[in-house]
């Protein structure tokens, strides 16, 4: 095959594929595509892999090679992906001269060892629609100047990566941005309302596990095409405002959120899956994540509204009063979490009515001891224990905040995918 230097493409993920990458492959100077993703490939790459310099497509994720990045990476100047995910590599991104990729749309260096600060010459990469760097172990802030990409539409960050979004006072970016995670970054103080509510197209937002503090600002319930929020795991306080439960793309289908299925630029990940891979907005449910807070209050009887959302996650908060009676009208509800609060009365009886629910849990909380609740799935009514550490379901449940909190520690949007 070395032998073949008028070949352009070599296309082989997911074929049991091991050893190292031979230096011989640099006879094939005609290359635009090297797909060798999925694979058991490992060692370094090859010192002088700049010799492709018509290569568009680099796709090694999901191997085990290491080592630094070669300087002569940047001789591939037309590459338009570099997708390096879930690998060994290390050493300071930042010494990476990302300008001279003029063409690169999308980066994806996810789950290495890479170390040092963003690297100040992506910004130069006026064409990237993507950027997912989580889950290395980067430091720093992130600079004003990535407001620049203009095309930007998924924007993942994650763990180790602290992130002053304040110091930006002209804001008129990421106009185009679709998905932002910008979960375990460190962000302190309150959700920026002022670059944040600007973002007219954003569909997922994933702030969870941070320090930010503040109440729910009122204006994320105008986002139009909004339909996944977590902001679990932080300080947030004060109520659940009532703004959030007009989202239109939670309260209306003809919403373009809804219609539109649009791809992402950069797969997510099944969680302990890694061949689970999804490409597409409509595999997320619409949900909620509020968990793991200190709001208090009373949960909104206007929660009956968001008609589209399948999960809703209350749990360790100080919310108190009763469980609202319209909460059934939340036909497409697939997980209800209200454990851990101050709620008290009874289980509305037409939560029966959510056909859809698999779990529900009001486990640790002041309802009434003893309360039959019909359930739609059996003629036969459940017996409810109210005592304060109680969770008998509806229907057979698993210890659902349990898994979803130990599998949080390792993924981001869903329970079961990882950006």
């Amino acid at each position: 095959m070395y032998n073949a230097t008028t070949l352009e493409e070599i296309s082989l993920p997911a074929n049991s594929l091991s050893g190292v990458l031979s230096e011989k492959m640099l006879q094939l100077v005609n290359l635009t595509i090297l797909d060798l993703s999925y694979n058991q490939l490992s060692g370094m790459l090859p010192h002088h892999i700049g010799i492709f310099s018509k290569l568009k497509l680099l796709v090694l994720d999901f191997n085990s090679l290491e080592g630094t990045l070669p300087p002569s990476l940047t001789n591939c100047m037309n590459l338009v992906e570099l997708r390096l995910a879930n690998n060994f590599f290390e050493g300071e991104i930042s010494r990476i001269n990302f300008s001279n990729f003029i063409q690169l749309s999308k980066l994806d260096l996810r789950k290495n060892n890479f170390t040092g600060t963003f690297p100040i010459s992506l910004y130069s990469c006026k064409s990237l629609k993507a950027i997912r760097l989580s889950y290395n172990y980067l430091e720093g802030e992130i600079q004003p100047e990535i407001l620049s990409l203009k095309s930007l539409s998924f924007l993942s960050l994650g763990e180790e990566l602290p992130a002053d979004l304040g110091i930006v006072q002209d804001f008129d970016g990421f106009q185009n941005l679709r998905l932002l995670d910008l979960s375990y970054c460190e962000l302190t103080g309150q959700i920026p309302l002022w670059w944040l509510s600007k973002l007219k197209k954003l569909q997922m937002l994933n702030l969870y596990s941070n320090r930010l503090s503040g109440s729910i600002p009122t204006w994320l319930g105008t986002l139009p095409m909004l339909f996944y929020i977590g902001l679990d795991n932080n300080l947030i306080s004060g109520e659940f405002p009532k703004e959030l439960c007009g989202l239109p793309a939670l309260v209306s289908k003809q919403t373009p959120a809804q219609v539109d299925d649009i791809d992402l630029e950069l797969a997510i990940y099944g969680y302990k899956c890694a061949t689970l891979v999804q490409y597409k907005l409509s595999y997320f449910p619409p949900a909620i994540y509020i968990d793991n807070n200190t709001i208090s209050g009373n949960i909104p009887t206007e929660i009956g509204q968001l008609q589209l959302l399948h999960k809703l996650s209350l749990s360790n908060n100080n919310f108190s009063g009763n469980i609202p009676e319209n909460m059934s009208n939340l036909k497409n509800l697939e997980i209800l979490d209200l454990s851990m609060n101050h709620l008290s009365g009874k289980i509305p009886p037409s939560l029966a009515s959510l056909n859809f629910l698999s779990s529900f849990n009001v486990s640790y909380n002041n309802l009434d001891k003893y309360q039959q609740v019909l359930s739609s799935k059996a003629s036969m009514p459940l017996h409810l224990r109210g005592t304060p550490n109680f969770v008998l379901h509806r229907f057979q449940m698993n210890a659902y905040q349990i898994q979803r909190r130990e599998m949080r520690k390792t993924t981001t949007t869903t329970t079961t995918m990882v950006i």
